[in-house]
């Protein structure tokens, strides 16, 4: 009998991180990124309870892990080949300690295609001994949320986006997550973050944290670039049932408020990139103030695991923040 991909806070084997290793994509922001990595990964270790499996690429990179992360108990440095760190979406998403599930990966739409994306999932389920069964359309594990039993959040401008599987409507989509993922109810949010390269994955906008509750941004400041989506989420949410036909309830947590690049352009931040871990919860952030709520709010949601903020700004240069670069293995 299938089983829904389980949540993201039931026990683990492992738990797979990427290690930023390419120079010519991080520039300026490698060392800094690897630093951010490296405090994520010991986190983890630690107070996470987990055992980390780190992928690197090339030597250089692996030389500044086994820096970083030297004498760290419960880390174990895999040397592999990836197109960049974001494994959440490139890997495996495992449905059991011995099944994974594949899909095709496009580059978030075309954006963004690399040496070693269409092959990194096969090697980490190789390397986890686990079956991979294939699927033969677009999909990145970003886009979903899971409760663990057959509930799935994601929204409308990622999953329906014709840059990934061009004229899928609401039932194609919930057919092919049925079919490969034993998705039962499907909870459709609409739009992402703004300028967001993955076109709106659900994991910067809303996050299950239990059965029946999940969290969701308010914004922070009057200069918030998604306010207006923050509150369209939270609408959907107030009213929608899980699988199991129970109504949700709603924690709003605050946002990081405007986080800018250099340009002055308005970044996708967000505290709903947290790693879920067996003894932790760790929680990327940006500003002090925001931060600090958001870890406060986090820990009512999470009274059985020590909730930690950590800087995440060098990682978001590239796109994305801790639960963008990692993947678990279920126990």
């Amino acid at each position: 009998m299938s089983l829904p991909v389980p949540a993201e806070w039931a026990p683990h084997r492992a738990m797979w991180v990427g290690f930023p290793s390419h120079a010519e994509l991080w520039e300026d922001n490698l060392a800094p990124a690897q630093v951010e990595a490296a405090a994520l990964i010991c986190a983890l270790a630690g107070v996470g309870r987990e055992r980390v499996k780190v992928m690197v690429a090339g030597e250089d990179a692996l030389a500044a892990a086994r820096e970083l992360l030297d004498g760290q108990a419960g880390v174990e440095i895999v040397p592999g080949v990836f197109g960049d760190i974001w494994l959440r979406d490139t890997g495996p998403i495992f449905r059991s300690a011995g099944r994974a599930a594949a899909f095709r990966f496009n580059g978030w739409g075309g954006k963004y295609r690399l040496p070693g994306d269409e092959t990194v999932a096969a090697a980490i389920a190789a390397h986890a001994r686990a079956t991979l069964d294939r699927n033969d359309f677009v999909l990145e594990g970003g886009a979903l949320d899971h409760d663990g039993a057959g509930t799935v959040l994601t929204t409308r401008q990622c999953l329906l986006n014709d840059n990934r599987n061009p004229g899928w409507r609401p039932a194609d989509a919930e057919t092919a997550l049925a079919a490969s993922l034993d998705a039962r109810r499907v909870i459709w949010l609409g739009e992402g973050l703004a300028n967001d390269h993955t076109d709106g994955h659900v994991d910067n906008l809303a996050r299950f944290v239990a059965p029946g509750v999940v969290v969701c941004p308010v914004a922070w400041g009057e200069d918030d670039p998604n306010g207006e989506v923050y509150d369209a989420a939270a609408a959907v949410l107030a009213r929608a049932t899980d699988a199991e036909g129970r109504p949700l309830r709603l924690v709003r947590v605050p946002s990081p408020g405007r986080v800018e690049d250099d340009a002055g352009e308005a970044i996708p931040a967000s505290h709903m990139n947290f790693l879920i871990s067996d003894g932790a919860v760790i929680v990327p952030v940006y500003n002090d103030a925001p931060g600090a709520l958001a870890v406060r709010a986090l820990e009512s949601v999470f009274p059985n695991r020590q909730v930690i903020g950590l800087p995440s700004r060098a990682l978001l240069t590239g796109g994305g923040s801790f639960h963008c670069i990692s993947q678990q293995e279920p126990a």
